[in-house]
């Protein structure tokens, strides 16, 4: 029975490391200008959306 154990446990190593690599991928492929007045907009879009969540989030918390 332990030769289960440490053999699943060995492809779940695998696998995350799998899942590493192909994250790396991705990035690599992207090539996103940070100087475009457009990602500027993107961005402080993007933050807009995530403070409202957290502060609607924190609110629900404290109920």
């Amino acid at each position: 029975m332990s030769e289960r154990q440490s053999s699943g446990a060995a492809s779940v190593k695998d696998k995350k490391s799998s899942e590493n690599d192909n994250q790396k991928k991705v990035q690599e492929d992207f090539d996103i200008d940070m100087d475009a007045p457009e990602t500027e907009k993107a961005a402080v879009a993007i933050q807009s959306q995530f403070r409202k969540f957290q502060k609607k989030k924190q609110g629900s918390d404290d109920s």
